[in-house]
């Protein structure tokens, strides 16, 4: 079963980053934002393993940073500060659930 989860994972990772894309040049409503929040939840659960827990968390969280804090400098190319938002949109919730799964199973240690 854990194939076929990190499959899931794997599967709502890449139809993420193809709507950040493509809708950093079409725009959408709120509708995308919800959608972005539910692909993040589910590849926090479902994609990352706890041999990848580190890495991601330390490449998320820089992820995260860097696209907030672009804002201003590519202010003159809104498709790319609306992809940068896309992306966080998905990687923040993503990088709250693998912290939170991260500090559960230290605390089980």
């Amino acid at each position: 079963m854990a194939k076929k989860t990190n499959l899931i994972g794997a599967w709502a990772f890449l139809i993420g980053v193809i709507f950040a894309i493509v809708f950093a040049f079409l725009g959408a409503g709120m509708w995308l934002t919800w959608l972005f929040f539910a692909l993040g939840i589910i590849i926090g659960l479902l994609n990352i393993t706890d041999a990848e827990v580190k890495p991601f968390l330390f490449a998320g969280t820089i992820l995260v940073i860097v696209s907030a804090l672009s804002g201003n400098v590519f202010s003159q190319l809104a498709y790319v500060s609306v992809f940068l938002m896309n992306l966080m949109a998905i990687f923040v919730p993503a990088t709250i659930i693998v912290a939170l799964k991260s500090v559960f199973s230290l605390s089980k240690a």
